[in-house]
């Protein structure tokens, strides 16, 4: 009896994959930061702080056909200033608050 060799083919890996239903496997969303929201509202206040000077200028230079835009401009720049003002400060009254704590 005569026996012929066994043929084996070549073993290829086995790839499984599977969608949780928990959402683990899924990208996690970038967060941002306390930091990230203060520097974005720092840098628009500073854009309206900007066009309202830009405005003021072409004002002053007889560019300006509708007074309102400028005026309007303006109390944009100015109540994000004042709105700037007002959460620096509760920031630093906390941050004293804090220092004042006795551990």
């Amino acid at each position: 009896m005569q026996m012929e060799a066994l043929q084996m083919t070549p073993v290829r890996p086995v790839h499984m994959s599977a969608e949780s239903h928990l959402g683990e496997t899924l990208p996690k969303e970038e967060v941002k930061g306390f930091s990230d929201y203060l520097t974005d509202a720092l840098k628009e206040t500073n854009q309206l702080q900007i066009d309202s000077d830009k405005w003021n200028a072409a004002l002053a230079a007889g560019k300006v056909d509708d007074v309102s835009q400028v005026v309007i401009a303006s109390q944009k720049a100015d109540i994000a200033l004042q709105l700037t003002l007002q959460i620096r400060n509760r920031a630093v009254s906390a941050y004293q608050e804090i220092m004042r704590m006795q551990v």
